[in-house]
């Protein structure tokens, strides 16, 4: 179930991790939202107003007061959002949003809101620490308030300790969250991501070009969508996705270990990490110097889709595979369908797939070929989880 465009509230209270929340607002419009800023006063000596009016595209709430809102802006942005989120929330905003005081934007947007409300902590560890911060957490929680974070890391005054707000991305997921049908909860996903690197000696390797970024983002999507999700990852510098079992591995031999130990607790399988096709038949156990030319003697890696296909005796586990190409894209991605025993193939140039956040894909499957044009690799994600929870549907009422 692709995601659908939201209207979305961004509530800023007064923090220096508000220069942040420029980018998660430059994160929900690239997703496809809506934007709408409010800050408080003390929020606005952090970051300008203005910068939000350039960002959104509509002006930046500070003051009820101002005449250039007619009417009650804070009913009128209460009723216009499907959601808000407040990030930074600092210790000043979690209490008064516990004891229903409202004097600021912020607090007064957040009273009238009819959908969800997330809040995103941000302060120094020993504010976060205090029990009566605690207590008023644990009051909007019981409210049903969504919160997100705060995590371990260096703060503004140069420690470090729980207190920093979440990261941008994880903020936002959590915000789509709330807005988003459960349609695959019960379902047990594994996903693999990244690439596999072979190593020749302690400091050099064969590897490829993939940035784990496709992977991670069906991962993040199928959390949000209810799944149970145990991520393989290969070696790339992503954050792990809040909520995901991660499993940590290097070489193709890791992956295929991994994947094996792990299916048979699995639903669906999609499998779109870049797994070298090669590795070295010999590796050096200390680094090889510099000298004539060499020869490095390559023996092929396990197809791990291949053969997870072959042993496959049902409907079930789904499985999912990837055909990065440099042409014939189509031609290649059904003859790994049929070859592979999979139910799906996303078939996709490298000089599209590789690196970036959007994506272009054509949908292979035994009954046709889906062009899904360009897309974030997010809105991907969610068709390819579309084809998942269809064909695990499928399967199911066939074992029923």
């Amino acid at each position: 179930m692709s995601p659908l465009p939201r209207r979305l509230l961004l509530g800023l209270s007064g923090g220096i991790a508000a220069y942040k929340s420029l980018e998660l607002a430059r994160e929900l419009i690239r997703r496809g939202h809506e934007v709408r800023a409010v800050m408080t006063p003390s929020a606005a000596r952090f970051v300008g107003p203005v910068t939000f009016t350039g960002l959104t595209g509509s002006p930046a709430v500070v003051d009820l007061w101002d005449p250039a809102y007619a009417g009650e802006i804070h009913v009128e942005l209460g009723r216009w959002a499907d959601a808000m989120v407040i990030a930074p929330a600092t210790m000043n905003t979690l209490g008064k949003l516990a004891h229903g005081l409202v004097d600021d934007a912020v607090t007064a947007c957040a009273s009238c809101l009819r959908g969800p409300l997330v809040v995103a902590p941000a302060m120094h560890t020993r504010m976060w620490l205090r029990p009566s911060t605690q207590r008023n957490v644990a009051t909007l929680r019981g409210d049903g308030v969504h919160v997100v974070g705060p995590v371990v890391g260096p703060l503004a005054s140069g420690e470090s300790g729980e207190g920093r707000m979440a990261e941008v991305t994880d903020i936002a997921d959590a915000l789509l969250a709330t807005l988003t049908p459960q349609d695959l909860a019960g379902l047990r996903l594994l996903v693999t991501a990244g690439p596999t690197v072979e190593d020749l000696d302690p400091v050099r390797f064969l590897g490829n070009r993939s940035t784990g970024k496709m992977g991670f983002a069906i991962a993040r999507r199928a959390l949000a969508r209810g799944a149970r999700v145990t991520l393989v990852r290969g070696p790339v510098e992503l954050p792990d996705p809040p909520g995901a079992q991660v499993v940590r591995v290097r070489s193709a031999l890791e992956m295929q270990a991994a994947v094996t130990a792990a299916l048979p607790a699995h639903d669906a399988l999609v499998m779109s990490a870049a797994v070298a096709d090669y590795r070295a038949k010999h590796v050096s156990d200390v680094k090889v110097k510099k000298g004539d030319d060499v020869s490095i003697e390559l023996v092929r890696n396990p197809d791990i889709l291949l053969e997870v296909g072959a042993a496959r005796t049902g409907p079930l586990p789904v499985l999912v595979g990837f055909a990065v190409e440099t042409h014939d894209v189509v031609a290649y991605a059904r003859d790994k369908l049929f070859r592979k025993r999979v139910d799906m193939i996303v078939a996709n140039e490298a000089r599209v797939g590789f690196g970036g956040d959007d994506n272009e894909a054509v949908l292979v499957r035994h009954d046709g070929e889906t062009p899904t044009g360009r897309v974030s690799k997010l809105g991907l994600a969610d068709r390819i989880l579309d084809g998942v929870r269809e064909f695990h549907a499928g399967a199911t009422s066939r074992v029923g």
